[in-house]
């Protein structure tokens, strides 16, 4: 399983924890942000393949911020995706 960790950009949470294992999510874990939203998204995903979450999340925007807590994930994951090419 490899595990990673981003800084956010733009939203309210500060940081993403997530891990892939055989293209799948795994403990997804918001610091910050609405914790109502953010549990929910890490539920959903777990276990969740990951170049999917990336298609379903990914220009998902908070109002007018140009992103979102899940935005920011699905572009985290698009890049450990792109650097383990999976």
């Amino acid at each position: 399983m490899q595990n990673y960790s981003m800084r956010t950009s733009g939203v309210c949470a500060r940081q993403v924890d997530f891990s892939i294992e055989d293209g799948k999510l795994h403990d997804v874990h918001f610091y910050g942000g609405c914790a109502g939203n953010t549990l929910a998204i890490s539920k959903l995903l777990e276990g969740y393949d990951a170049k999917k979450a990336v298609e379903i999340l990914k220009g998902n925007l908070c109002g007018s911020k140009g992103t979102s807590c899940a935005d920011q994930l699905a572009r985290g994951v698009e890049q450990a995706l792109a650097e383990n090419i999976m």
